[in-house]
């Protein structure tokens, strides 16, 4: 199984090591970031992604940015502003700011306990994500009544956007072990193709039947019963039970709900947001134009042509059937406030 994130230490010091998910599938390729700044850059042009994957960058940018005070020389304030970097680095996953959170509250009681508090968030994620794994196939199988499956599912939430073994995915993966899983359709997930070149290359790594279609097809797909359940993750998760998810999201939730079929949301806890109340409050990142304007640095747009790209949306929680945690599953239509 593939690591998306991970701490390394060699002759030439400290670094977070990480999967470059730009340049997948053609190329398997690592990247060894040994500053904040690499580390800054790294989260924004999405060599590192995934709501759970981001946690472990941010507990990690946090003993990163450590040493990198120890070899530099910084003062406190330096180094509690290189934190925030990271912990800002982007706006909507919750999960960035919560990581490198929880490890500076360690790091600051002093004690050198930082390292070691992030491997424990990292340890944590794996977990959490079989568990919640277990507990979605589980209740996707007593929900339909069937004992084979076919889903939808949308953008990437694999190893790729996690610690190890996933969230949506992995309750795919959970399924597929059980032999329980005929087919996924995969979407293709605009503009950056998550879908094509990061689920589809997991699912052909791990025999798992799946096709890939473009994002324009997913509700056609459900409306013709092609698909059993609909399951996605998060990057944040609002205590109503909204969710922030990769745009198209909410296309896919609003077919599903015609067509009556489960849609699930798959994430670790860490991904809850008690503080805001609903969706309504989840800062949505806008990123650059070109992602939509151009494929592969050609540009298919006419000249002067403007560029809208919201990197998420926001499915309301009555669309939802279920969340998933390694805590169970939730239904927020049926339980309001869906988190206290």
């Amino acid at each position: 199984m593939v690591h998306a994130i991970k701490w390394v230490e060699d002759d030439d010091g400290a670094a977070v090591r990480i999967i470059d998910q730009t340049v997948l599938p053609t190329e398997e390729s690592y990247l060894e970031l040994r500053t904040v700044d690499q580390l800054v850059d790294a989260i924004a042009r999405l060599a590192v992604r995934g709501a759970p994957a981001l946690g472990a960058a941010g507990g990690y940018g946090v003993a990163l940015a450590e040493r990198q005070a120890d070899a530099c020389g910084w003062d406190d304030a330096r180094l509690e502003a290189e934190i925030e970097r990271v912990a800002l680095a982007r706006p909507t996953a919750v999960n960035l700011a919560w990581g490198a959170r929880r490890v500076d509250a360690v790091r600051r009681e002093g004690g050198g306990g930082a390292l070691a508090e992030a491997h424990r968030l990292a340890g944590e994620d794996e977990a959490a994500n079989r568990e919640l794994s277990r507990l979605g196939a589980d209740w996707l199988l007593e929900r339909t009544g069937k004992k084979i499956l076919r889903a939808i599912t949308h953008c990437n939430t694999g190893a790729l956007a996690t610690t190890a073994w996933g969230t949506a995915y992995g309750v795919l993966k959970e399924l597929h072990t059980r032999g329980a899983l005929e087919m996924v359709y995969v979407d293709e997930t605009r503009p950056l193709l998550q879908g094509t070149r990061l689920t589809s290359w997991e699912l052909a790594q791990d025999g798992i039947p799946h096709v890939v279609e473009v994002d324009g097809a997913a509700a056609s797909t459900i409306l013709r019963g092609l698909v059993d359940f609909a399951v996605i993750g998060a990057d944040r998760i609002a205590a109503n039970g909204d969710t922030a998810n990769k745009i198209g999201s909410v296309s896919v939730a609003l077919a599903a709900h015609r067509a009556g079929i489960p849609f699930l949301v798959a994430a670790p806890l860490s991904t809850v947001d008690v503080t805001l109340a609903s969706g309504d409050l989840i800062e949505i990142e806008e990123r650059d134009q070109d992602e939509v304007l151009a494929v592969g640095g050609t540009r298919l747009s006419a000249p002067g042509v403007r560029g809208f790209n919201p990197a998420f949306d926001v499915t309301p929680h009555d669309l939802i059937t279920g969340i998933v945690t390694e805590h169970g599953v939730v239904e927020p239509g049926v339980t309001q406030p869906a988190f206290a």
